[in-house]
């Protein structure tokens, strides 16, 4: 399965709807988006005035490929950080990483 050229999709984006910032965040798209987190980055950055429901939404729609999970269960291990407090930076709920964390385990 190929995956979604994220970087025209969001120039496209920002082109629409935010003309005047299009040099301002030519930064972000200049390089490939290669995973999930670096997708809720930009995401963050261009998009950062939404309220609590509108994030709560979108956060039910994410989906992570396998690549930023390990990232998250590395960044868990190197902080030395619990479930809850995980689970609380990335916004995810801490079944979530637990379920993760018996996943990857295994493998």
């Amino acid at each position: 399965m190929s995956l979604p050229n994220y970087n025209k999709i969001y120039n496209d984006l920002i082109e629409r709807k935010f003309p005047e910032k299009k040099e301002k965040w030519a930064h972000l798209l200049s390089k490939e988006i290669k995973n999930s987190l670096e997708l809720i980055k930009i995401n963050n950055i261009i998009f950062n005035h939404q309220n609590k429901e509108t994030d709560f939404l979108n956060q039910r729609l994410r989906s992570y490929d396998e690549e930023s999970i390990k990232k998250i269960l590395q960044y868990q291990i190197s902080n030395r950080l619990n479930n809850q407090q995980t689970a609380n930076v990335f916004k995810l709920s801490r079944n979530t990483v637990a379920k993760w964390k018996r996943i990857f385990a295994e493998s």
